[in-house]
């Protein structure tokens, strides 16, 4: 499983690194700038360091002493970023189940940081980390990154009639529960913009969609599969027409395209 998770983590790269709101980023690297020390990071479900790869990309960043905590369940992914970062950046690494908020390093943390992680986790799981950052808040200023977070919107080129269908059996299925409790899945994005400025804190958003076309085709073509899997036993799509469908969206990986909603948030505290 951990083999598979590195091969699918460095498929979805590009297309990560291409979607992500530029203005955000750069907001949360002048937010790392603005510090009086050298910042700490504490990255979520760090896995081989995507969030990492990003902010070093940026000028801003690039230009200050970063501290790294990668934190995941995984430590064959944390020993892959070890591996590719461990002599270029400042490194500390985490194994730990992250159901487990309460035992998060956040000692001199400047900012948090996650990809593709907050549509897999429950409401609850929100409340106890704006919590946990509330808290945290009352000695030093601490904020949140959070990237990438599936928002429910799927749109394929060329068409087909189950398209519909198939995306509303894909969202269900993105709120069952991932260890977490029942998943926010598309609706997290939403979530957690209205709980953390329930509790004060400034909070913007930004669409960053996956465009996935001709270059993309292997990463197209995974994420084809991977809806197949999923939806192969659901009963809001009938079985023989979703092997259908996903033959049909396999013969267009050449020529069709995909557009896989998502969305970025920054959440700073208030004034």
């Amino acid at each position: 499983m951990s083999g598979f998770a590195v091969n699918w983590l460095n498929l979805r790269e590009t297309a990560d690194l291409l979607a992500r709101d530029g203005d955000l980023l750069s907001r949360a690297c002048q937010w790392l700038a603005d510090s009086d020390k050298d910042p700490v990071v504490i990255d979520l479900g760090a896995g081989t360091g995507s969030t990492l790869r990003a902010f070093t990309e940026t000028e801003i960043a690039a230009n200050r002493s970063l501290t790294w905590r990668l934190v995941d369940h995984d430590a064959s992914l944390l020993a892959e970023a070890r591996r590719r970062y461990g002599e270029s950046h400042t490194l500390e690494t985490l194994e730990l189940d992250l159901t487990k908020l309460d035992e998060l390093p956040l000692q001199g943390a400047r900012l948090v940081t996650a990809s593709a992680l907050f549509d897999l986790v429950s409401s609850a799981f929100i409340a106890d980390l704006v919590n946990l950052l509330v808290a945290q808040n009352e000695g030093q200023p601490i904020g949140l990154y959070a990237a990438l977070t599936y928002n429910g919107a799927t749109r394929w080129e060329p068409p087909h009639p189950l398209d519909k269908q198939v995306l509303a059996a894909l969202n269900h299925d993105q709120r069952r529960d991932k260890g977490f409790g029942p998943a926010l899945g598309p609706d997290a994005a939403n979530a957690m913009q209205q709980q953390f400025e329930q509790a004060g804190f400034r909070v913007w958003a930004a669409d960053s969609d996956w465009v996935l076309g001709e270059a993309d085709i292997e990463l197209t073509g995974e994420f084809i599969a991977g809806i197949g899997r999923a939806l192969a036993d659901h009963a809001l799509v009938d079985s023989q027409e979703l092997q259908e469908w996903v033959l049909f969206r396999h013969s267009n990986l050449e020529s069709g395209s995909c557009v896989v909603g998502h969305t970025d948030l920054l959440v700073l505290p208030g004034a």
